[in-house]
C-alpha cells in the first residue's frame, strides 16, 4: 500500500501536536492510518470493491466507529464482557464522519465501500470524536480510492470569551458554544452542536474558526498522500452505463411538463408525485418495447430532469412546489394535554409532518446509566424519538432504531436540555418520546417544538420554550442566483444543496445542525439563511404560545411527586441503616420510593409517592433520623436499656440519653425498674450535650409537676 511507517504532524497554536501515521498497521486495507493526540489513538481503515454492482446509482458507503472498552483499561459490563451493538455515541460519531464524506466522492462512483473507525487508545483529556473525521479522510487520502477530499473535523468552543480548538472534557463544561465542524481546504461541508442561546454572528464566527484550523489538517493529508501516491495512485473505474440518445429524449418530452407541474404549487404531496409519475408514464408509452425494458435508466433520468426542473422554477420564478413563498412557514396547529395518561403530552403539527410527544417524569432509579469507554454515569433527560414506516405511507418492517432515528433524537435533545432545570426546581429524571405521525420535511424540529408544549404541559418549569425549523438552499452553482428556503419539505431536502437545522429560544440558539451538498458556498449565504432562520422559528414559536404560553402551575394529578432535601453527610448512613435496613422499613411502612446520593458533600433524599400522607410521613421519619438534638427540647423516646444508675433512652432514631435515675421522679426513686420498663415511651427533656463526648443528659422529673411538699421546704 505504502512506505512502512510514514508520519506527519503539525502543533496546534497551545502546543498540543496532532500525528498521522500509515504504513504501519492493517495494510491490507486499501487505505489505513493511525491519528493520535496525545494518548489518544483512532486506527482508520478503508476497503473499497474494485467493481460495482448492476445499475447502481448510489454509493453503498458504510461509515462505522467503534470504541475498544481495552483503550481505556476497561472490561465491558453486561453478562458476555465484550464489546456488543454500537451505542447511541458509537452512532453519532459514526454519522458525523458519514455526513463529511459521502459528498466527496465522485457522483458516478458506486463501488461498496466500508470506512472503519476504532479508538484503540484514550487519553481522558482529548476526546476521540473531534479527531475521527481526521483519521477517516486520511485512510481515503492514502489509499487508491478517488476521493474529492481531503477533508476533516475539529470540535470548536467557546470558554470565557476564548476559542479553543479540540478542548478537554473539563473545558468542555465550561463551554457555552460545542460545534463540531467539517470542511476541506475550500468548503464547509457539516456542522453540528449545541450553544447556550448565542447569536447567529457567534455561530459564524466558530464555524470561521474551525475552518482555519481544518485547513491545516487537509494539508497534512495532502503531505501524506503526496509520499505514497507513487505507490499508490488512484484506480481508474466505470460504474454507470451511459445512454445519452435516452436522456435527450427525455428531457426533450418531460422536462417543460415537469417545470409546469413544479410551477402549479400543488401542496399534496401524494398528488403532485401521481403528476409527476404520469409525465414518466406518458413518456414510457413512445418507448420501443426494449427502451422499456431499461427501467434503471428511465427512472434515474427521469430523476434528474425532474430535479432540474424544479430547482429552476424555485430559482427563476421563487416559486416552491407547495407554492409557498421562500421565507413562508407551513400552516402549525398544535395542541396540548391529548394523551390523559402520560405526565405531559402534546401534539405538533406543520404541513404534513406531525409529532405526538409524550413527557414522563421518573425519580432517580429512573436514570439512565452510562457505562462506556469514554463516559460513565448517569442521565436525567432522555428524548427518544421514532420514524414509524406509516408516518410517509411506506409498507416496511420496522426492526430496531435506526441510525437516523439515533442522530434526530439526539439534535432535539441538545436543543431542549439547556432549557430544563434539575435538582430543586426539578427533582425528575425525564424522558420525552416523540412519535412521528406524518413526515413531510424536518421531523426532528416537529419533536424539538412538540417537546417544548409538552414539558411545559407536564408542568416542568422549563427556563423559556424552545422551536426548531429546517432551512434549504438552491443554488445554479454559484453564489450569484441562489434561494433560502424556510420550513423545507422532503422533496425540497432531497433536490436542495443544503439542510440546515436550528432551534433556539427568543433569546439565541441553542442546537444546529447542517449538511451541504454543494462547493463554494460563501458566509455571506450562510448568514442569510441564518437570519432568515431566525425570522421562521420565532414565528413558529409565536404560534406554539398561542396553545400554551408558560408551563402548567402544578403537575398532573396523577404525577408522582417528588420532595428532595439535603441532610449532612454524615447522616446517610443512619438513613440508610445497616444492610439498608432503615430505608427499606420506611419504604415499606410509607409506601413511599426513597432515594438517596452524594452531591457536593452533602446527602440529596428524594422522596417519590403519589400519596401525600405517605409523604409526610416519610419525610417525618428521616428529619427524625436527621434531626440534631438541641438542648431545652422535648422529645418523646423510646426506653431501649435501663441500669442501675438509669435508664438509655432513644429520642431520635439513632441517638440515645443518659436518664439519670435521679432525673425520672421529683420522689426518690430507689430502682428504675419500679418506674420505667424497656420499650416504654416517655417524653424526656434534653438538659446537656456534653461538648467533649456529645453524650446527651436527659431529665423526665422537669416535665412533671413537682410535690406541694417539697416546694413548701424549698
Amino acid at each position: 500500500m505504502s512506505k512502512i511507517g510514514i508520519k506527519k504532524s503539525y502543533t496546534l497554536g497551545d502546543g498540543r501536536s496532532i500525528e498521522i501515521e500509515t504504513g504501519k498497521l492493517a495494510k491490507q486495507a486499501h487505505g489505513s492510518v493511525v491519528v493520535r493526540m496525545g494518548n489518544t489513538m483512532l486506527l482508520a481503515t478503508l476497503v473499497s470493491d474494485k467493481d460495482a454492482g448492476d445499475d447502481m446509482d448510489f454509493l453503498p458507503l458504510t461509515v462505522d466507529y467503534r470504541e475498544q472498552f481495552a483503550a481505556a483499561g476497561k472490561i465491558p459490563g453486561g453478562f458476555l464482557k465484550r464489546e456488543a451493538r454500537p451505542s447511541d455515541s458509537e452512532i453519532l460519531v459514526a454519522r458525523l464522519i458519514d455526513r463529511a464524506l459521502r459528498p466527496l466522492f465522485p457522483d458516478d462512483y458506486h463501488a461498496n465501500t466500508q470506512v472503519q473507525v476504532q479508538l484503540i487508545s484514550f487519553d481522558e483529556n482529548v476526546l476521540p470524536d473531534a479527531l475521527a473525521g481526521l483519521a477517516a479522510s486520511a485512510c481515503i487520502a492514502v489509499s487508491d480510492i478517488p476521493f474529492n477530499g481531503p477533508c476533516s473535523e475539529v470540535r470548536v468552543a467557546r470558554l470565557g470569551g476564548s476559542w479553543v480548538i479540540n478542548p478537554s472534557p473539563t473545558q468542555l463544561k465550561e463551554a457555552d458554544i460545542d460545534l463540531i465542524v467539517a470542511a476541506t481546504m475550500d468548503n464547509i461541508m457539516m456542522v453540528e452542536g449545541e450553544m447556550k442561546e448565542v447569536s447567529e454572528k457567534e455561530m459564524l464566527d466558530a464555524i470561521k474558526i474551525a475552518h482555519d484550523e481544518i485547513k491545516k489538517h487537509c494539508q497534512l493529508q495532502l503531505d501524506l498522500a503526496a509520499e505514497v501516491s507513487t505507490a499508490n495512485p488512484k484506480r481508474s473505474y466505470d460504474h454507470e452505463r451511459v445512454n445519452e440518445d435516452l436522456y435527450n429524449r427525455l428531457k426533450t418530452a418531460c422536462y417543460d411538463k415537469c417545470y409546469q407541474v413544479a410551477a402549479e404549487s400543488i401542496a399534496d404531496k401524494a398528488l403532485r408525485g401521481q403528476k409527476f409519475g404520469a409525465i414518466k408514464d406518458a413518456f414510457v408509452e413512445t418507448l420501443t418495447d426494449e427502451e422499456k425494458e431499461d427501467k434503471f435508466l428511465i427512472s434515474q433520468y427521469f430523476k434528474s430532469v425532474q430535479k432540474e426542473a424544479v430547482r429552476r422554477v424555485v430559482l427563476d420564478e421563487r416559486r416552491r412546489l407547495d407554492g409557498r413563498k421562500l421565507n413562508e412557514i407551513r400552516p402549525i396547529w398544535s395542541e396540548v394535554d391529548y394523551l390523559p395518561g402520560s405526565h405531559g403530552s402534546a401534539i405538533f403539527t406543520r404541513g404534513e409532518t406531525q409529532s405526538l410527544t409524550t413527557v414522563t417524569l421518573g425519580n432517580k432509579m429512573d436514570e439512565k446509566m452510562i457505562d462506556g469507554v469514554t463516559t460513565a454515569g448517569t442521565e436525567k433527560f432522555m428524548l427518544h424519538y421514532n420514524f414509524p414506516s406509516f408516518s410517509t405511507g411506506e409498507a416496511r418492517p420496522n426492526r430496531g432504531t435506526s441510525r437516523r432515528e439515533v442522530g434526530h433524537g439526539n439534535l432535539a435533545l441538545r436543543a431542549l436540555k439547556p432549557m430544563i432545570p434539575f435538582g430543586a426546581e426539578n427533582p425528575y429524571t425525564v424522558r420525552i418520546v416523540s412519535e412521528i405521525l406524518e413526515s413531510n420535511g424536518s421531523s426532528s424540529m416537529a419533536t424539538v417544538c412538540a417537546g417544548t408544549l409538552a414539558l411545559m404541559d407536564a408542568g416542568v418549569k422549563i427556563k423559556k420554550p424552545v422551536s426548531g425549523i429546517a432551512m434549504g438552499l438552491i443554488t445554479d452553482g454559484g453564489n450569484d442566483k441562489y434561494a433560502v428556503l424556510s420550513d423545507i419539505l422532503g422533496d425540497e431536502d432531497h433536490l436542495g444543496d443544503m439542510d440546515f437545522k436550528v432551534t433556539g429560544t427568543t433569546d439565541g440558539i441553542t442546537a444546529c445542525q447542517m449538511d451541504i451538498k454543494v462547493d463554494g458556498l460563501s458566509y455571506q449565504i450562510l448568514e442569510e439563511a441564518l437570519a432568515q432562520a431566525r425570522e421562521g422559528r420565532l414565528h413558529i414559536l409565536g404560534e406554539m404560545m398561542k396553545t400554551i404560553s408558560k408551563p402548567n402551575e402544578d403537575y398532573k394529578p396523577h404525577t408522582p411527586r417528588i420532595t428532595q432535601i439535603t441532610i449532612p453527610k454524615e447522616m446517610i448512613g443512619a438513613v440508610i441503616g445497616p444492610g439498608g435496613k432503615i430505608i427499606q422499613e420506611i419504604q415499606a411502612s410509607t409506601g413511599a420510593t426513597i432515594t438517596i446520593e452524594e452531591k457536593d458533600n452533602k446527602g440529596v433524599v428524594d422522596i417519590m409517592t403519589n400519596d401525600g400522607e405517605a409523604m409526610k410521613a416519610a419525610l417525618a421519619r428521616i428529619k427524625a433520623i436527621t434531626a440534631v438534638p438541641e438542648v431545652g427540647e422535648v422529645y418523646k423516646g423510646k426506653v431501649k436499656s435501663i441500669t442501675n444508675f438509669g435508664a438509655f433512652v432513644e429520642i431520635i432514631p439513632g441517638k440515645d440519653g443518659l436518664l439519670h435515675i435521679s432525673e425520672i421522679n421529683w420522689d426518690r426513686v430507689e430502682k428504675v425498674e419500679d418506674v420505667l420498663k424497656e420499650g416504654q415511651e416517655i417524653e424526656v427533656k434534653l438538659i446537656e450535650v456534653d461538648q467533649k463526648t456529645g453524650k446527651l443528659k436527659l431529665s423526665r422529673k422537669v416535665l412533671l409537676e413537682r410535690p406541694q411538699k417539697q416546694n413548701a421546704e424549698q
